[in-house]
């Protein structure tokens, strides 16, 4: 994607201090969705924790999977959050389902006309917005409609 969806000025995202998420972020910098699994249960999770949400272990992993799933939950966000975002509303933000990974979900914004229809269950797939020219360089995941 050449153009970024969102404008200039926002905060940085970048992996947390602990480097818990360090996977994630170097893998959407590739065009990659890596999630965590747990090396005990194999169960899948999502935000990344130090301890798995099903069994308790600690023994935790990184795989990377397709990034396909579908709407479980969307908003159309009228209001800015953040000053950058100060006449840039409408925007749709997607609470994306991900059946085959133990049905884990993640959020991100829904590329398109920010007055699309949504609809539940609609399939999407991950989309990854380089910004190889700030300091540190870095990816967002966003999601578009497929189908």
């Amino acid at each position: 994607m050449s153009a970024s969806y969102l404008p200039a000025g926002l905060p940085i995202p970048v992996p947390e201090v602990d480097g818990l998420s360090t996977h994630y972020w170097e893998g959407a910098q590739k065009g990659e969705l890596w999630v965590q699994r747990c090396n005990a249960c194999k169960g899948w999770q999502w935000g990344p924790e130090w301890m798995c949400h099903h069994c308790r272990s600690f023994d935790m992993g990184w795989e990377k999977i397709e990034g396909k799933g579908r709407i479980y939950s969307w908003e159309r966000a009228w209001h800015p959050v953040h000053p950058a975002l100060k006449g840039h509303g409408p925007y749709i933000i997607v609470l994306v389902e991900l059946p085959q990974y133990g049905n884990i979900r993640m959020i991100g914004n829904l590329l398109g006309d920010p007055n699309q229809t949504v609809t539940i269950g609609a399939a999407v797939e991950a989309v990854f917005e380089h910004h190889h020219d700030t300091k540190p360089p870095f990816t967002l995941v966003q999601w578009k409609t497929i189908g």
